[in-house]
């Protein structure tokens, strides 16, 4: 019963109690939302200690600077703001390309580019699995070399599924700002994902002849 009534509570109210010294509060908030920040700090880093990293890292900040939070945007905002520039910060130490996990978002771009438009009839199962293994890569990789300003709003939009307005509370930007960004950073990754298929259609054009005098023999 205490439990559901701690989950009622508003985060604005929340961070006022942990302000006047309830460490029970910004427990909570922790609870709350951690689940959240290590996911989206896994999807920049794709690395488990890295993301465990900026998870402490984040409520770390948290803890420090709470008090100066002024509620003008949404404490989540706020939070993910903070994951985002601590993610990119140990990515920065790093200093190597890593990517977004693209499991929800593949078909979904897949299927706006010339991708999810063509199948060779000769294509088997297996080819079609081999197929969606190399594409999961071609697009890791091309998330991977997005500039960073162009991969958190991508991250935030289309795999995460915030609102330009959202996003644009996270990263500090208007909403045409993200708008913008959203749409040179699918442009981007198509190119790539074109070039792919380009490839892909060569490769799998000099196999067709084999296969077709298999089957006529």
């Amino acid at each position: 019963m205490a439990q559901q009534q701690q989950d009622t509570i508003s985060d604005t109210d929340l961070i006022e109690k942990f302000t006047k010294g309830c460490e029970a509060s910004f427990e909570q908030l922790v609870r709350r939302y951690e689940t959240k920040v290590h996911s989206l700090a896994m999807r920049l880093t794709r690395n488990t200690e890295d993301a465990e990293e900026v998870l402490q890292d984040v409520f770390v900040t948290v803890y420090r600077k709470i008090s100066g939070f002024e509620g003008k945007a949404k404490f989540s905002s706020w939070l993910y703001r903070i994951t985002v520039n601590a993610a990119f910060m140990k990515l920065r130490k790093r200093r190597q390309d890593q990517t977004v996990s693209l499991d929800d978002v593949l078909p979904q771009i897949a299927k706006q580019t010339a991708l999810g438009q063509h199948q060779n009839a000769f294509t088997t199962p297996c080819d079609t699995i081999a197929i969606g293994h190399e594409l999961k890569a071609a697009l890791e990789c091309a998330i991977a070399k997005l500039p960073g300003e162009y991969q958190a709003v991508f991250v935030l939009r289309d795999v995460d599924g915030l609102s330009n307005k959202e996003v644009g509370e996270i990263l500090d930007l208007s909403s045409p700002a993200v708008k913008s960004r959203l749409h040179r950073s699918r442009l981007m990754l198509r190119k790539r994902l074109r070039k792919f298929y380009d490839d892909f259609s060569r490769e799998d054009s000099l196999a067709v002849g084999p296969r077709m005098n298999r089957k006529a023999s």
